[in-house]
């Protein structure tokens, strides 16, 4: 019997094309390799197409120049009937130092599907070592926590009576997005949600020199097709003295009906850079109806969360 490999590693140069506003690798960029890696173990680990469902808590700790060689790892940690738990970090140096630094790392779920685009069970990972039981420990008590992220979120109201500044941008899903399983990858959508961010964060601040540093609770609710009319919608939810905390919705639908779907939800956080790199000031913005306030104090429980799912990594 063919046993599974617990873990995929994906090694490339990061090309000039992966650059973002910054001269170094955007953070969209990054995420779609992450959702590559991911899916690359899940596929291996499931012997089957898998989709992906969440993406939790990923924090890029540094950048990532152009030209550097870049190491992005997928491993199994967690398996439930269907669903796979997957830690990816990436990590990337200069090719001729032979040396790579980490530069983000993250929790993945993704599922097995099966011919019918219906959940199919996976083989259990049981983990041999001290290092992949505590892996496995860690991925399981987040599950909880995970949980409570998705329930906050989705319990907030996001409509006309909120004031905050915003962005949607509008597209079609191109052949060039598809996966291997026909819809558009799910890296695709993290890059757009990263874009859409981007817009928004630069129109506050002024600054094109703006990054994200953090980017969570990355739910995927369903797939979206290839031709459907895509609407990313970002909206400012609170302001610290560098950050700026940002949620994205991306909706899509046929464009012959105009009915659009959420599929997926997102918070991600800006900051603005100086010419050398340094966070700078944003300008403060203060709630002005009951949605603004409410999203705002949803903004600062959602920290209080990812403090609580640090505290058990």
């Amino acid at each position: 019997m063919h046993t599974p490999a617990e873990s995929v590693t994906l090694r490339f140069l990061a090309a000039p094309t992966d650059a973002g506003y910054t001269g170094t690798v955007g953070a969209g960029r990054v995420l779609e390799w992450i959702d590559k890696a991911g899916y690359a173990a899940a596929a291996g680990w499931g012997h089957t197409y898998a989709v992906t469902a969440y993406v939790g808590n990923v924090r890029f700790t540094r950048p990532i120049p152009v030209g550097h060689m870049v190491e992005a790892r997928a491993r199994i940690v967690l398996t439930g009937r269907s669903s796979m738990h997957i830690r990816v970090t990436v990590a990337s140096g200069d090719p001729r130092e032979g040396r790579l630094e980490p530069a983000t790392d993250c929790l993945m779920v993704f599922v097995a599907m099966d011919a019918d685009r219906r959940p199919t069970p996976v083989d259990q990972f049981r983990p041999d070592s001290d290092d992949e039981r505590e892996l496995e420990s860690s991925a399981a008590r987040r599950v909880g926590l995970r949980r409570q992220i998705e329930e906050a979120m989705a319990e907030q109201t996001y409509s006309d009576a909120g004031t905050a500044p915003r962005i949607v941008l509008r597209f079609l899903a191109a052949p060039t997005d598809i996966n291997w399983g026909g819809k558009v990858h799910g890296g695709i959508v993290m890059r757009w949600i990263d874009e859409a961010a981007h817009v928004l964060a630069t129109r506050w601040t002024g600054n094109a020199s703006t990054v994200a540093v953090y980017t969570g609770g990355v739910r995927f609710y369903r797939p979206l097709q290839i031709g459907h009319l895509v609407e990313v919608e970002a909206r400012l939810l609170l302001t610290g003295t560098s950050s700026m905390h940002i949620s994205v919705h991306v909706r899509s639908g046929d464009p012959t009906t105009g009915a659009l779907e959420e599929t997926t939800h997102c918070l991600t956080i800006f900051v603005a850079l100086d010419e050398d790199g340094r966070t700078v000031p944003v300008p403060a913005w203060a709630p002005a109806s009951d949605e603004d306030a409410a999203l705002a104090a949803h903004a600062r429980h959602l920290v209080e969360l990812r403090t609580a799912v640090d505290a058990v990594s």
